[in-house]
């Protein structure tokens, strides 16, 4: 049976697995065997998606099964998504989930941590759920849609946060995918109108100046707004790698911000970052990075999503 959950489009043999280790079939049906267990429930600051641009100095109740349809030699949360279901996953009906959100007064829900395409049947019906109770939803991703997925979830899903890592070459070779329908999902979002931030994690001697101005100007042309690059550190199959300097990385923000991306921030790293005006270059919140955010007046700085200094369009949902 073909799973048309991402773009492999898996042809799955009775009781056996797709590439992913989740969408299997069994006695002729196709299932995700992890469906409603979740191996991390936690509550988080929405700018550790990274989501700067949605509701800025909220909270969202974050959650993950298990699994990926990638195997990225420097995966940052491996334990996740390089499994499947384990004894110490929790039970969680999509339901249940939004009564969580709603009990700790969360405004979103975001499907993070590991692979959400690869479990996309629970985040659909969380999702619809969810919309039922005026809660928003929130996917972080790797971007490796389906044409099927993406049809489907973007009605359901509010914002996006979905991984550029890099160039073809290096999709092929660390992260065993494919970019093109990454560039695919990008592109199809921004056109429908949900929210979509961009991340790369930049490893200093494997991206190069080049990369980055060819995937800036690839952004450009697709109208993505905000753009987060995040410093590398060694983990799972690239401990051997140094951690991507600050320096390497503050060059690689101004060739980003050079091409005309008109938010670009920094992640995972001491360099401080402000949302200004891309129109008058006022500051108009201020935030540190995506581990620890100061957010101060804006409600009083962006109102009904314009610049209070110039009147200019901010990209995003502030309230």
């Amino acid at each position: 049976m073909v799973c048309n959950f991402c773009y492999r489009h898996c042809d799955i043999k009775e009781g056996q697995t797709g590439y992913c280790r989740i969408r299997k079939v069994e006695n002729n049906k196709l299932i995700s065997t992890g469906y409603g267990y979740l191996d991390a429930i936690a509550i988080d600051p929405v700018e550790k998606k990274p989501l700067y641009h949605f509701l800025p100095g909220t909270k969202t109740l974050s959650v993950a099964e298990a699994g990926c349809n990638y195997r990225c030699d420097f995966c940052q949360n491996w334990q996740l998504s390089q499994t499947t279901i384990s004894n110490n996953s929790t039970y969680v009906l999509p339901q249940e989930l939004v009564n969580l959100a709603i009990k700790h007064n969360t405004p979103s829900i975001s499907f993070t941590y590991s692979e959400p395409i690869v479990w996309q049947d629970y985040v659909i019906d969380s999702a619809i759920i969810a919309k039922e109770n005026n809660l928003k939803t929130i996917m972080v991703t790797n971007g490796s849609f389906s044409n099927e997925a993406l049809e489907k979830l973007s009605p359901l899903v509010d914002a996006f946060n979905i991984a550029l890592k890099g160039d073809s070459e290096y999709y092929k070779k660390i992260c065993k995918g494919n970019i093109e329908p990454v560039l695919n999902g990008i592109k199809y979002l921004v056109k429908q109108g949900n929210h979509v931030e961009v991340t790369t994690l930049i490893i200093e001697g494997i991206h190069t100046k080049e990369t980055i101005k060819d995937l800036a100007t690839i952004l450009k042309e697709f109208d993505v707004k905000v753009w987060h690059l995040s410093r590398f550190f060694p983990n799972y199959k690239m401990t051997d790698i140094q951690a991507t300097s600050e320096k390497f990385l503050a060059q690689m923000i101004e060739i980003a911000k050079e091409v005309g991306i008109p938010f670009v921030y920094g992640g995972n790293t001491l360099i401080f970052s402000s949302t200004m005006c891309q129109n008058c270059n006022k500051e108009l919140i201020k935030t540190h990075n995506n581990s620890h955010v100061i957010i101060r007046d804006i409600d009083k700085n962006i109102i009904n999503g314009k610049c209070i200094y110039c009147g200019s369009k901010i990209y995003g949902v502030f309230k």
